[in-house]
């Protein structure tokens, strides 16, 4: 077997480059040693946010990816029919709050840097917060609202993202581990050992999520990219009382911080299905997938802070997930500069299921040729390039 391009890894953002380089006329094989969107993909929440990034490159990043995705969850569920599902792309909007006294000076602080960069965050005075959650707690202290959050089922949206690029040629290889690379006389990639045998490709892309760090090891060219596990509550179904994505001051922190130790903050929103999902955490223990009800019960504490009503819930499930960690934040969508035809897309922890898309553009630009862009306008790839200079000294040590 022979392909363009062979891409590692079938949740969001592998199905993403699949899609874009596949609707775009490469030849694609997406390999997955389990099932596609089994992994980080269908251990998550769905976000699509502008509100928890501050200015800078990731925030840019955001921006071209909001701009792409209502017209894309269109396009997919019109090329696949009603007999696909929605994907449940919902520009719902978010709100921020914070409910100590300390927490709220910061947090309009943050609103500001983020509107000087563009960004539309609009100061609610508590009354205004009410109107928009009647269900909030009274007692917060500050609120911010962004109408350009979004959410999106992000299990659905990667099936569907593959399906559309399986129509356009693409196949998907499920329980198919790779090994690794099959190089040429120059050392640049020629396609990848798998565990059911060789595959022939001109170029690969490693998107493998937090696995990335594991098997970049195994391909000879090592990227710093490590699990930073992240828990959900999941409630039973219940009438409709929390309208928007709505979540406290401390998750931008726990977001950013480099401490290894759990960090966690209130994430609250409903689903389609009735039910409200509770986030969230951060912490890194490896791929340790023990249940921790410490951890559990902090998020919901947590919650309880924001809407009180969360009391009379009944906690239906609980699922953990692993969010590919960079020790610099920034995710890489970059050509592998050690080796000709490699290709990382991965490294975006929690914001994944947003940055998808944007990543993909990147790619299959690198691959294929040309300068991406969505209606955004031009997306600058340097920050996310492997060459970045945070990056420098441990390619430098890697080689």
């Amino acid at each position: 077997m022979a392909f363009d391009v062979v891409v590692i890894g079938a949740g969001i953002v592998g199905a993403a480059c699949a899609h874009t380089l596949a609707t775009r006329g490469a030849s694609v094989a997406v390999l997955d040693r389990s099932l596609p969107a089994s992994g980080t993909s269908s251990h998550c929440e769905g976000n699509l946010l502008v509100s928890d990034k501050g200015p800078g490159p990731e925030l840019d990043l955001a921006r071209h990816s909001l701009a792409m995705w209502p017209t894309l969850a269109r396009e997919i569920e019109d090329e696949l029919g009603p007999g696909m599902p929605s994907l449940e792309f919902e520009p719902k909007g978010g709100i921020v709050v914070t409910t100590t006294e300390s927490g709220a000076q910061p947090l309009l602080e943050f609103a500001g840097e983020q509107r000087a960069a563009g960004i539309d965050a609009r100061v609610l005075t508590i009354d205004e917060a009410l109107e928009r959650e009647p269900w909030l707690n009274p007692e917060c202290t500050a609120a911010v609202y962004y109408p350009e959050d979004a959410q999106i089922q992000p299990t659905i949206a990667t099936e569907g993202l593959l399906a559309v690029a399986k129509k356009h040629g693409a196949q998907v290889f499920a329980r198919t581990e790779v090994t690794g690379l099959v190089r040429d006389a120059a050392g640049a990639v020629a396609g990848v050992e798998t565990s059911s045998g060789k595959i022939a490709a001109k170029s690969v892309v490693v998107a493998a999520g937090p696995w990335t760090g594991q098997l970049s090891q195994r391909l000879g060219a090592p990227v710093p990219i490590a699990p930073r596990r992240g828990n959900v509550l999941v409630t039973s179904r219940m009438p409709h009382r929390v309208f928007h994505k709505v979540y406290d001051g401390d998750y931008f922190g726990a977001t950013q911080s480099a401490d290894a130790a759990l960090q966690t903050a209130a994430v609250i929103e409903s689903s389609q299905a009735g039910t409200v999902l509770i986030g969230s955490s951060r912490e890194q223990v490896g791929f340790d997938e023990s249940m921790r009800a410490r951890v559990l019960s902090e998020m919901a504490q947590k919650a309880l802070r924001v809407f009180p009503f969360l009391a009379e819930a009944s906690i239906m499930r609980s699922y953990g997930g692993f969010r590919p960690y960079m020790p610099d934040h920034l995710p890489v969508a970059s050509d592998d500069p050690r080796v000709l035809g490699l290709f990382v897309a991965s490294g975006h922890e929690g914001a994944g299921i947003g940055l998808s898309v944007v990543t993909a553009e990147i790619l299959a630009a690198r691959i294929l040729g040309g300068t991406p862009r969505s209606s955004f306008g031009p997306i600058e790839t340097a920050p996310f390039d492997l060459r970045r200079p945070s990056l420098a000294s441990y390619l430098k040590e890697a080689a």
